[in-house]
């Protein structure tokens, strides 16, 4: 058995001696572990930096089998994440997100498009925060959990939305919501159409996120927390907006 696909280095780690095993994000064959003889090798090791780039094949003698990955070098993105550090902490993130919780061999090649978009960005610093925030409604989207803010989901009105169903995602205008408005999430301002988008707003809305993440994905399906480079994230965020204001 054996295929060839370009993919994104989740994570990497030493197997052995010489060798190593990455995790891969790629668009024919989702998230795809293997291993790499003499990946900790100083030829090999540099190439597999996480968010990187990586044109691969993959062989084993049976398709259920861990396999072999042969890996060459497309584009590295770890020398412009690290010239900043918010953003490397969102590199971070989107990695640690992805490998939490994309099953193993499941494509998803629209998620990929959308990941290999926001990772192509992390040299503008300025339009990060928010396209990182669209990528992770994109998340919940492809996983079946997306956000419809589109119009209330009680009244059907598309004006006053202002809240969000912490069951369905869907947004609730504070007509709908009538005595439920204390159960119900509040909408951000990033979140909204033509709404405010600095990293203050950004990281409010990333608080959203973050409840349907932790509650329809990481307790509802894989049990455990979410990862902390999220929430490390999220925290330098926060202090780089209250550094600005």
């Amino acid at each position: 058995m054996d295929w060839r696909d370009t993919g994104i280095l989740l994570s990497a780690r030493r197997h052995g001696e010489s060798a190593m095993i990455i995790d891969v994000f790629t668009p024919e064959r989702g998230r795809h572990s293997g291993v790499v003889r003499g990946g900790a090798s100083r030829k090999i090791a540099p190439i597999l930096q996480p968010g990187a780039q990586l044109d691969l094949v993959w062989r084993a003698r049976l398709e259920d089998h861990l396999g072999s990955f042969t890996v060459e070098l497309q584009r590295s993105r770890a020398a412009i994440a690290m010239q900043n550090r918010t953003t490397l902490a969102g590199m971070n993130a989107t990695l640690a997100l992805l490998a939490f919780v994309l099953p193993e061999r499941e494509p998803h090649p629209g998620l990929y498009t959308h990941t290999q978009n926001l990772l192509d960005l992390l040299d503008q610093t300025d339009l990060w925060p928010l396209a990182y925030l669209r990528w992770e409604t994109a998340l919940l989207d492809d996983l079946g959990y997306g956000l419809d803010l589109s119009c209330c989901a009680v009244t059907g009105v598309t004006d006053g939305l202002i809240y969000v169903s912490p069951k369905s995602g869907r947004a609730v205008s504070d007509q709908g919501a009538g005595i439920w408005a204390d159960r119900l999430l509040p909408l951000p301002d990033a979140l909204r159409e033509d709404g405010a988008t600095d990293n203050t707003d950004i990281a409010e809305a990333l608080g959203l996120t973050g409840y349907f993440l932790e509650h329809k994905l990481a307790v509802g399906q894989v049990g455990k927390p979410l990862p902390e480079a999220r929430a490390r994230y999220l925290d330098l965020l926060r202090r780089t907006a209250s550094t600005t204001e």
